[in-house]
């Protein structure tokens, strides 16, 4: 399973050219939260679009209310073959602060890491810049050295991830009929290690909320009124007190509805990971896994449902003391579900779990905080089996199949809105210190994540020669 050797040995002798183009993109500063990068957002959009027309594809800038999308398309070679939406983000996080960066986050180089390692360094270099132009530069090298791709492809690039992609959803809404494809690739992801690619099939849906209880209609003296009054920071403990029991599992009637066990073919390659599961923990400082009983970190985190207080506040918490019974407290609530949970039950079960322990005299309000259920890719799927026998032809080490415990909501949003599934390939590294001042990426995330993409093309047409994927 691998692609055309001309198209890989495009990607080889054009690396030098493609670092000069990521280069270019990552001297802009598109900051999406801030306001005064807007003109930079736009420019950045352009850049795009104007590079994907130089390699045949039907490319524009989409206004929106906040920063531009771009989208482009490329016909295909005919009608029936697959039609693949590719999805990534041009837009950056702020640098700040300034002055723990090394160098200019906008000035970027490559350099040594050590003696057998090259980095890129620069803001977006791994988030997302450097990832969506390993998919673009891939798309180059087959227009170089085939004429032509062997998918029909369509790229959506976004400019506001990173500030929370408020034009995203109804901008798919309003051009549904223009993007649904058979299915999405997303590269925004990362590898297990630097010679382990990896297939996120899962990701973990969310449930926010907000509770306030109230009790009396004032803050309290606890003298006068201590031991008679009802204290709501008392009944807010208790309830959070409550939702797990002592073996870890959340006590919310009919939470686990629908909750299935992960096939023991993949918590075996789990088991066999290396690296990060023996210092999950002790590189924060901790060393006992508090979730349910008799299950690895791994699959606590990619592969089971929880819920977490986020936030706890009430009462006087000021400098000195101040002895009173107050009148509300407050707690911020999450839920992290797995597939075939409905965030919507969810929600609530636990505000029907709250309410039944809220005196009668006292009073609960709640304040919804997001809703989106898992995503989970079936562990058969032709789709997943291509891309990983493409990758498996490319790195040292077999591909492997990871959950994530976060969520990315532009998956949910393909497939509720768009009804795709998504193939979450990227080629990022833990240390990759995205969100931090001294980003950087691999140079070989950067290669050899031009050559995946390539292989895992081939894959896919190869899989839809051979009847295993079909188009709309």
């Amino acid at each position: 399973m691998t692609a055309p050797s001309k198209v890989l040995s495009a990607l080889d002798e054009g690396l030098p050219a493609s670092l000069d183009r990521l280069f270019e993109l990552l001297r802009i500063p598109s900051i999406s939260t801030d306001p005064a990068y807007a003109d930079a957002c736009q420019k950045a959009a352009e850049w795009m679009a104007k590079d994907l027309q130089s390699i045949g594809f039907e490319a524009s800038v989409r206004p929106t209310k906040g920063r531009p999308m771009v989208v482009a398309h490329y016909l295909g070679p005919d009608a029936s073959a697959p039609h693949i939406l590719f999805y990534g983000h041009y837009d950056v996080q702020p640098v700040d602060p300034l002055s723990l960066w090394e160098n200019d986050p906008f000035d970027p180089k490559v350099r040594d890491a050590d003696k057998d390692r090259k980095i890129i360094t620069g803001r977006g270099s791994a988030d997302d810049k450097g990832q969506l132009m390993t998919f673009v530069e891939a798309c180059r090298a087959y227009k170089t050295a085939e004429g032509k791709l062997p998918l029909k492809v369509t790229i959506l690039l976004e400019g506001e991830e990173e500030s929370g992609s408020p034009s995203l959803k109804p901008f798919l809404e309003a051009n549904a009929k223009e993007l649904t494809a058979d299915f999405a690739l997303v590269c925004d992801t990362g590898m297990w290690d630097v010679e382990t690619p990896a297939i996120s099939v899962g990701l973990r849906g969310l449930v926010g909320e907000e509770i306030t209880i109230k009790a009396a209609d004032r803050d309290l003296h606890s003298g006068l009124y201590g031991g008679a009054a009802a204290n709501p920071i008392h009944i807010l403990t208790k309830v959070l007190a409550d939702l797990r029991d002592a073996n870890g599992r959340v006590t919310v009637p009919g939470f686990y509805d629908g909750v299935e066990e992960t096939p023991p073919d993949v918590l075996k390659m789990w088991e066999g990971l290396s690296g990060r599961p023996e210092h999950f923990l002790t590189d924060i400082g901790l060393s006992v896994p508090s979730g349910e009983k008799g299950r690895s970190i791994l699959e606590l985190t990619w592969a089971r449902p929880t819920a977490e207080v986020n936030g706890i506040s009430g009462g006087y918490t000021g400098e000195g003391f101040k002895t009173v019974i107050p009148a509300q407290a407050f707690a911020k609530v999450s839920f992290r579900l797995v597939y075939k949970q409905d965030p919507e039950k969810i929600r609530a079960a636990f505000r029907a779990f709250v309410k039944e322990r809220v005196p009668a005299d006292c009073t609960v309000e709640f304040a919804p905080h997001g809703g989106s259920p898992a995503i989970q890719l079936p562990y058969d799927s032709p789709l997943l089996n291509a891309a990983r026998e493409a990758l498996d032809a490319e790195w040292p080490k077999k591909a492997v199949m990871i959950a994530m415990g976060g969520s990315i909501p532009i998956v949910g949003d393909f497939q509720k809105l768009l009804g795709m599934d998504s193939l979450l390939v990227g080629f990022g590294l833990p240390d990759d210190r995205v969100h931090s001042p001294n980003e950087k990426y691999e140079l070989s995330s950067f290669h050899k994540g031009q050559r995946s993409w390539a292989r895992i093309l081939a894959a896919l047409a190869d899989a839809h020669a051979a009847g295993k994927l079909s188009g709309r």
